[in-house]
């Protein structure tokens, strides 16, 4: 078996594998495994450069591939282990080059993801410089802004790759991805200035709903339907949203939690830390264990034990989920400015949802219209969920949008907040236009002259103070 490593971002040297290939090598043969240490590969690539993107490196990485171990004019068969922004980066790649339709021809059979940052890190909003001085994730170096861009929570690009991977068929085109990481908190780390370091359901750097291929997307979409509800004291008129297309789930991708993992260091990193070709850490035995998988079968009963290692390492802790709200209006373009309440209780009122639910929010610089809430699951889930309602502006004038509100009256809600996952909610909202935007006047009339100039009309005028008319097209 070829096994390729690929590590996160900005790092500099090869030595952030820590003695994980050689631990890998060494104990594979008592899980059955054939591995060599000839056969590993470590990979190391230019992440810190502010002119190199996504898609340059995922280029890079496939040509590294067709020239490191080839297979005639294609490229060999191989598992990979990644850490970090190297899962999205090896995802990318398998999406660019081959994607759902063309998976079977994919050359890659396993992909171990180690605290990936699939859906993001709270950490890329601070900024290249800021962000370069966090030991935790990026070792000193400054990263470049391209991919920090596409770290930031809720940024396009993270969307259209989790869109892409709800069509994939993973383990019937012998494809096996897994997500292995942590939520502890590594003191050495600390950054008493940067909550995130120290954020509850996370490993100092990316949360558990954030390396957690499980996710969930919705659209809902303005319609006909009416209300007037309370808000801030006064009467509100609301129009209803309506969900399309259902709600779509990628196929279950197993996720483990580990015990006493930490994002990065020597001490709890969930790669770094084996230190040891002889380790004993959960999270080497868990890989290797997932590299033993070869079908559907192998799969699910990997999915089954990483689930019950998560429910024993998370049973005294609590788990939080991300909520991604799109926001735009059905011409297409993003809506920036609003204000989203989230709703509780039988009436969906703001103030019945329990206290201390809400942990953080975030909006994505590039796309404002992207706004990321992270909430406590088992807080949230005792009072319950029924609604949020959106009021965008403008919200009068020529053109405007009217406020509205998702009703939970089916379980929908409940159905989809899953604990550590990420649900993706886009809202489509009318745009309305007052026919005063456009208007004719009759040419037809008389009209008065004197020496060659008009002096009077019936119906030219000035419209520089013209008003809505309250009557959208």
């Amino acid at each position: 078996m070829i096994v390729i490593f690929v590590h996160g971002w900005s790092v500099t040297d090869t030595n952030t594998y820590g003695l994980l290939p050689e631990a890998i090598a060494k104990q594979a043969s008592n899980y059955g495994l054939n591995i060599d240490i000839k056969h590993i590969w470590l990979g190391r690539y230019i992440s810190f450069n502010d002119t190199v993107n996504m898609t340059d490196i995922i280029r890079a990485f496939d040509q590294a591939l067709r020239d490191q171990i080839p297979a005639g004019d294609h490229i060999a068969e191989f598992s990979c282990i990644t850490h970090s922004t190297g899962g999205p980066v090896v995802r990318e790649w398998l999406n660019h080059y081959y994607g759902s339709h063309n998976l079977a021809q994919s050359p890659l059979r396993h992909l171990v993801m180690l605290a990936p940052a699939n859906h993001g890190s709270p950490l890329a909003a601070l900024g290249k410089q800021r962000v370069g001085r966090i030991k935790a994730w990026f070792d000193g170096v400054e990263p470049g802004q391209l991919i920090l861009d596409w770290l930031s929570l809720g940024s396009q690009q993270q969307i259209d790759l989790a869109k892409a991977y709800l069509d994939y068929q993973p383990a019937s085109n012998r494809f096996y991805p897994f997500v292995l990481t942590g939520q502890s908190i590594d003191k050495k780390f600390y950054d008493f200035v940067n909550n995130y370091l120290t954020e509850p359901g996370s490993d100092g750097v990316v949360r558990v709903s954030g390396a957690n291929m499980n996710f969930s997307m919705v659209k809902f979409v303005e319609s006909e339907e009416t209300d007037t509800v309370s808000h801030m004291s006064e009467n509100l008129a609301v129009s209803l949203l309506k969900p399309v297309n259902g709600f779509n789930r990628p196929e279950p991708v197993p996720i483990g939690v580990v015990p006493n993992a930490s994002h990065s260091g020597k001490s709890k990193g969930i790669m770094r830390s084996i230190a040891s070709a002889n380790s004993k850490k959960v999270q080497l035995a868990e890989i290797l264990k997932c590299l033993q998988v070869t079908s559907p079968d192998d799969y699910q009963q990997r999915q089954l034990a990483l689930s019950a290692l998560t429910q024993q390492t998370q049973k005294r802790s609590h788990r939080y989920i991300n909520l991604v709200f799109i926001v735009k209006d059905d011409q297409g373009v993003p809506i920036t400015d609003y204000d989203l309440v989230l709703l509780g209780g039988p009436n969906r009122e703001p103030d019945k949802l329990s206290k201390g639910f809400f942990i953080d929010r975030q909006k994505n610089a590039a796309n404002p219209n992207h706004l990321v809430y992270y909430i406590d699951y088992d807080v949230i889930i005792k009072s319950k969920l029924t609604g949020f309602r959106i009021i965008a502006r403008p919200d009068q004038g020529f053109s405007f949008y009217h406020p509205v509100e998702f009703r939970d009256e089916t379980a929908e809600i409940d159905a989809l907040l899953k604990p550590n996952e990420t649900l993706y909610i886009e809202v489509v909202i009318h745009r309305r236009v007052d026919q005063a935007v456009f208007l004719f006047d009759e040419a037809s009339n008389p009209q008065m002259h004197k020496k060659g100039k008009l002096i009077k009309t019936e119906t030219r005028h000035n419209f520089k103070e013209q008003k809505p008319i309250d009557k959208p097209i």
